[in-house]
């Protein structure tokens, strides 16, 4: 076996005295056991058995495991490992993992460290406190995961303790999936083999086609101290009561601002660790909403870039902890301000290197496009409702319509020029679009030109095309990508399947024909309802309520409604028929995402119980005595009533909102107890929607006057001046 080369420590070096930044190139995926790794530890033959399982889906037989196992264990022994852990992500919180040790026992006092291909391969963690939707009882522990070769295996490293983590599926003892990979994997397979065929009707030697996906991510930070003294922030993830401040995100001045320093540091650090594990950032910069952030990488395949997301998401929470902060990515931690999603940039790439959503110059000439382009845009029109249940939780409820996120009416964004294609293609207007030139003078001296994409942005679209690639914006910023890109590999795949299935047919009954004539005739039957769903104008607005009503596109606005649509026949339909989930797994799912939404609402109640209990109500019954004790002294020493008119009228507002908070708290109990006994999820969901979740936002009127009433040093909770403009 080769012997390894000596990692690179990704931290500044120091050479002469002089302070010199280590380029990342010299330690990006040092943490990774990928294609470099496995060429020092692998032989050609496990090397080849892991190719073929990624490119060809061909099972890797047990004795060729256990070679890739020995590598890895030589490879992660030599980077400080002492245990390993199959790496999965459930269907509830972002990623799970259980260790276990390389060393084993061989006598009293001696023993070896061993690692299988059998270990390697599948494990048996207990799968009994796993949500599971009704799939096994909880009595039915036994679980597996099964290593995915096709996302490397990495170590990660926290506190200092390194790891060997293994990306894994996890299935229950009868077969079904309990976790978010498997189908995805599955969603992503079928839609690469629909799109590989659809593509050689142009271009006989594209022979495979990869999903490509690039993940902005958005968050918060802020202080770790004051996030410790705001119990709504620790167990629900946002602030269930906080007054606006006066200065938010008006000036819109942090926006692309200067990084503050100690935010950067983490940065750098986080970004730091994130290159290590291959995860390919390159961008980052301040949000809109003060406080808020974001990074982005590059471009990815697919699968390996939702593993990378979910894996971000830890990395930032640890670093965060080394820099006294923490990360916030509640889709809506505060009110009246941005809240945070995850934008799925999302593409078609053949093995040829051609992007088929890209148009080029002259999209109107180029068919391939028009063909991927006009099929997802169809794709999107019959499933929106799909997509958007796809999206669907009780914190993206909160965001979902204002603050530059995307409205829940899904809709699809092209930009002016590419509509004027559609239309000019479909034959409904008389002129001929042209595309518009690659450069644009700006008429500033010593500035060069400027090259134009075929489209704007529109930060109001829930689902807009910017430039070669789909921009899903409506993902929210603690979910896991797994799900929304599940439904949209499987509606684009299954759009893309019957399109083959129409031309071909079309072709046949109609001896002759040239084939780029068929597929033309078929892509402009598609254009004549799904073009109701495209849309460039403002989300936000009410004109698009009611033109999204009579174009027969549904608003909905909350995620028991949206869930709805996983229920449906069709829905049924498209995911059995095309193997990404049995009926079973999809009952299962639905029933577990109600659970979820009813588990969130109910930590939100009862947190908000104990704010009003313990902290707002006796804060503002002292305040209210102390004004009350002042205005009877100097009642007492003669002042008159008109000279304490002040103090009175502050002491009934507070008294009103004492007694209005008391009084919602308790309808809002009481609402709860009575959708606790509601036996159906889905009934349970819509109970805790209608009729708890509002008194949520009557408790919070009421305590944000009392914010703004109560003595600054007595009010008991951090304040959003506080927890935003913290530097």
């Amino acid at each position: 076996m080769p012997t390894p080369s000596k990692t690179h420590t990704p931290t500044r070096k120091k050479d002469n005295n002089v302070v010199e930044e280590q380029k990342i190139s010299h330690y990006f995926g040092e943490n990774v056991f990928g294609p470099e790794a496995q060429k020092q530890y692998l032989s050609k033959e496990a090397m080849k058995a892991i190719d073929d399982a990624v490119k060809n889906g061909k099972a890797i037989s047990i004795n060729e495991a256990d070679h890739v196992a020995q590598g890895m264990q030589a490879w992660a022994l030599a980077k400080g490992c002492t245990h390993y852990t199959h790496w999965f992500q459930p269907l509830r919180g972002t990623t799970a993992e259980k260790h276990d040790s390389f060393f084993e026992p061989v006598g009293q006092d001696t023993g070896v460290e061993k690692f299988s291909g059998k270990a390697l391969v599948q494990q048996e963690p207990d799968a009994s406190s796993f949500p599971s939707g009704g799939i096994r009882n909880t009595f039915e522990a036994r679980g597996y995961t099964a290593w995915d070769p096709s996302s490397p295996a990495f170590i990660m490293e926290k506190a200092g303790v390194k790891t060997l983590c293994i990306p894994t599926i996890f299935v229950s003892y009868t077969g079904e999936a309990l976790d978010n990979k498997a189908p995805l994997l599955k969603a992503n397979a079928f839609v690469r083999k629909a799109a590989t065929e659809v593509a050689r009707y142009f271009d006989s030697n594209v022979s495979d086609i990869m999903v490509s996906l690039g993940v902005e991510q958005e968050y918060f930070l802020v202080d770790a101290e004051l996030f410790a003294q705001r119990p709504d922030l620790m167990l629900a993830g946002r602030t269930l009561v906080g007054s606006v401040p006066a200065k938010g995100q008006q000036l819109e001045d942090h926006y692309f601002g200067s990084i503050p320093n100690r935010v950067l540091a983490f940065m750098s650090d986080f970004e730091e660790k994130a290159h290590q594990l291959g995860i390919p950032l390159r961008t980052r910069h301040n949000e809109v909403a003060p406080g808020q952030f974001e990074c982005a990488p590059q471009f990815e395949e697919l699968n390996l870039a939702v593993d990378h997301n979910s894996l971000l998401m830890d990395v930032m929470e640890s670093v965060a902890e080394e820099h006294g902060l923490k990360v916030l990515l509640h889709e809506k931690p505060f009110k009246g301000i941005n809240g945070s999603g995850k934008h799925n940039n999302w593409s078609l790439i053949t093995n040829t290197g051609v992007n088929v959503l890209s148009p080029g110059n002259s999209p109107e000439k180029n068919l391939q496009f028009l063909t991927f382009f006009i099929n997802t845009i169809k794709a999107v029109y019959d499933h929106a409702d799909l997509l958007r249940a796809s999206i669907a939780t009780a914190a993206n409820d909160h965001r979902l319509g204002a603050n530059e996120a995307p409205p829940a009416i899904v809709s699809v964004f092209v930009g002016d020029l590419l509509e004027h294609v559609l239309a000019d293609f479909e034959g409904t207007t008389t002129g001929k679009s042209k595309a518009k030139k690659s450069g644009a003078s700006i008429k500033v001296p010593n500035i060069p030109e400027i090259l134009l994409d075929n489209t704007d942005r529109n930060r109001t679209s829930p689902f807009a095309f910017t430039g070669n690639k789909f921009e899903f914006r409506a993902v929210g910023s603690s979910d896991n990508c797994a799900s929304s890109m599940t439904v949209l590999n499987t509606i684009v795949g299954n759009q893309l399947v019957e399109f083959k299935k129409q031309v071909d047919t079309l072709k046949a009954s109609k001896k002759g024909s040239k084939t780029e004539d068929v597929i033309k005739e078929v892509l402009r039957s598609y254009l004549k309802d799904s073009k109701k769903v495209l849309f460039g104008g403002n989300g936000y607005s009410q004109d698009w309520v009611k033109e999204a009503r009579k174009r027969g596109l549904n608003n909905i606005k909350n995620t028991p409604e949206a869930l709805e649509a996983y229920l449906s026949k069709s829905a049924a339909d498209l995911f059995v028929r095309n193997g990404i989930f049995n009926h079973k797994e999809l009952e299962a799912r639905t029933e577990i995402k109600f659970e979820s939404y009813v588990l969130r609402l109910q930590i939100e109640g009862r947190v908000l119980n104990e704010l009003v209990q313990n902290f707002i109500i006796p804060s503002a019954a002292s305040y209210l005595k102390k004004l009350a004790d002042s205005v009877q002294t100097l009642l007492n020493i003669g002042q008159s009533k008109s000279s304490v008119k002040a103090q009175l009228d502050i002491i009934s507002q507070l008294s009103q909102s004492i007694n209005a908070i008391y009084n919602s708290n308790n309808a809002m109990t009481n609402e709860r107890s009575k959708a606790n006994k509601i036996e159906d999820a889905h009934k349970r969901a819509i109970a805790y929607c209608q009729k708890v979740k509002p008194l949520f936002d009557d408790i919070r009127e009421h305590a944000d006057k009392l914010e703004q009433l109560i003595d600054d040093a007595e009010w008991p909770l951090p304040k959003y001046r506080e927890l935003l403009f913290n530097r």
